[in-house]
């Protein structure tokens, strides 16, 4: 790809309620030890949502952290937080909930930091758009737009500040040189998906979720992945051909306009997030110090 562009990578990190402690740890390391990190990246989001959060998609949700105390370590550090409603299946009677309604109220104007809202239903956008205004919108991977066309139409949609395209799209370099630089500033790529490649069943998993946010009763999604049984690896994610690692940012995605990717982890431990946050932005010298500040928190339970 053409090489024009020295920005900073800027990380979407997930588990904004369902890794709040962790992160009331690593925050702190991050802004105190700001030399234990790579000069070339920084945290753009902290993502997520609360379990048993209607509007929420993507993944099962199990945060339990109380917003308050969310919004509050948001705002001391002055991070942004993404709200996750990619719920892909809501109707009319959901736009109402309380709970939802009183995030969006919440996390809307919360600080110094512009927070943004993830999502895939045109319905809750307008929603949203209309009665909170202060967010910028990020449309959602879940959307599974695996066509390249369909991709560059949803970068031409005003609505979104961002896109995060499916995971199988990372790697097309012909057509990612060809988007314009205003384009190429809404991408989001999602770095470290475990799913398998060839999945054709993507788009029902994310509609399983969505059911299970809304309430109803249904069998959980089978995976027709050939290595489902192992659940999510790192070092499958690494083998993955949509896998893009910190020298593919740095000498690759960077250099050619690209400034943001999205980690994945909502589902996963604490521990495995602490390995996410270790490989991309953790100089290789000082990850056993991170790693020891983070493990010998009396109040951090990793596992």
């Amino acid at each position: 790809m053409t090489i024009h562009n020295t920005g900073k990578a800027k990380y979407h990190l997930p588990g904004l309620f369902e890794f709040y402690e962790l992160y009331k740890v690593f925050l702190p390391l991050f802004r105190e030890h700001r030399e234990y990190f790579y000069d070339w990246c920084e945290i753009g989001s902290i993502y997520g949502a609360p379990q048993d959060c209607l509007w929420g998609g993507g993944r099962v949700g199990f945060g339990d952290a109380d917003p308050d105390d969310v919004a509050a370590l948001m705002r001391e550090y002055g991070v942004p937080a993404r709200l996750t409603f990619s719920n892909s299946l809501i109707a009319e009677e959901h736009l109402a909930d309380k709970r939802c309604n009183d995030l969006c109220a919440l996390f809307e104007r919360n600080g110094a930091s512009e927070n943004g809202v993830i999502i895939t239903s045109d319905l809750l956008l307008n929603y949203i758009k209309t009665n909170y205004p202060g967010f910028y919108f990020v449309s959602s991977t879940t959307k599974v737009l695996t066509e390249f066309s369909q991709f560059e139409a949803e970068l031409n949609r005003e609505e979104f500040r961002y896109v995060v395209p499916d995971f199988r799209l990372n790697k097309r370099f012909a057509e990612l040189s060809s988007l314009g630089d205003a384009q190429k500033r809404k991408v989001e790529f999602l770095c470290n998906e475990c799913c398998w490649f060839e999945c054709y069943d993507r788009k029902n998993c994310y509609e399983n979720v969505s059911r299970k946010s809304l309430g109803e009763a249904c069998e959980d999604h089978e995976c027709v992945s050939p290595t489902a049984g192992r659940g999510y690896r790192f070092s499958d994610a690494m083998e993955n051909p949509g896998f893009i690692g910190i020298r593919d940012i740095k000498d690759v995605y960077l250099p050619a306009g690209f400034e943001h990717y999205k980690i994945e982890g909502r589902s996963l431990g604490s521990a495995v997030i602490l390995e996410l946050l270790l490989y991309y932005m953790t100089k290789p010298e000082y990850q056993l110090k991170v790693r020891e500040e983070i493990y010998l928190d009396s109040m951090l339970d990793l596992f």
